[in-house]
């Protein structure tokens, strides 16, 4: 007997898999060792604290065991997977300015369109491992409102970074959390100031293109005292034959009096 059920048809219709030609991603290196997280450090600058980071979250993600209270991830094999991935050499500043191919990709899933309809306050678009657009309100960013990639929020915040950064997620929390800490790269850093409301969302979205591509973001939202903001993001990335691995961590820090709206929607193919 064949038993009917309408609302899982079309679930292997996944309209986001398609993938742009990418020598860069081609070439990637694979697998995770020390080598490859001082690369990721040096590649960005870091500071000597953030490199000690980096290198204590590798040493417990080696030393700890998979997870057993969750699904059965016996089957990602690390090695395999590569850890970065530099699409562009800078920031664009419109979305023009974005190579052709990346570009089209945001276009098709409606990025920039939500940002001209003003149903957004601000937007960050990652490719791969680095947020390759971003934007967000002159009104807001003249009351204080901090919106950047995680990687520029190091740079130009490192005081309030440093402050808030693993404190609710520790290094040694899991072993994923560990492998994030070691490998992290861009995401969304947000600071509200006190007694301001961001009623329009920020959104980010994160694109994986590459095969067997790690993507690593890392979030951290901070909300002062009676303030508030709705954050939305969305992640998608491309069919192949081999899997691809997305391991994210958010944080989130909401002060006295403050609301935080978090929304993520991960439209994963479902194989």
């Amino acid at each position: 007997m064949t038993i009917a059920h309408p609302e899982l048809d079309g679930l292997g219709n996944y309209e986001y898999g398609w993938s742009d030609k990418s020598e860069v991603g081609t070439n990637a290196r694979r697998g995770l060792n020390e080598d490859v997280v001082r690369d990721i450090s040096e590649k960005k600058s870091e500071p000597q604290w953030m490199l000690d980071l980096r290198l204590k979250g590798l040493s417990l993600f080696e030393k700890k065991p998979m997870p057993s209270w969750g699904s059965d991830l016996s089957g990602i094999f690390f090695d395999t997977i590569k850890y970065f991935v530099r699409s562009t050499e800078k920031q664009a500043a419109t979305w023009d300015d974005l190579p052709e191919e990346i570009k089209n990709t945001y276009d098709r899933l409606g990025i920039p369109e939500a940002e001209k309809q003003r149903l957004v306050s601000g937007v960050a678009a990652q490719y791969e491992s680095e947020v390759v657009y971003h934007s967000i309100r002159e009104d807001l960013a003249a009351q204080g409102v901090i919106f950047l990639d995680t990687d520029t929020a190091l740079k130009e915040h490192p005081e309030l970074f440093k402050e808030y950064f693993a404190t609710v997620i520790p290094v040694g929390d899991n072993k994923f959390a560990a492998l994030n800490t070691s490998v992290w790269s861009g995401g969304s850093f947000i600071y509200v100031p006190k007694g301001v409301h961001v009623d329009i969302p920020l959104q980010a979205y994160f694109r994986i293109n590459t095969e067997n591509m790690g993507q690593f973001e890392r979030t951290l939202i901070i909300a002062d005292e009676d303030s508030y903001i709705h954050y939305v993001e969305g992640c998608t990335a491309p069919i192949y034959k081999s899997d691809s691995l997305h391991s994210a961590v958010v944080e989130i820090i909401v002060k006295k009096g403050a609301r935080v709206r978090y929304t993520t929607i991960q439209n994963w193919s479902n194989n």
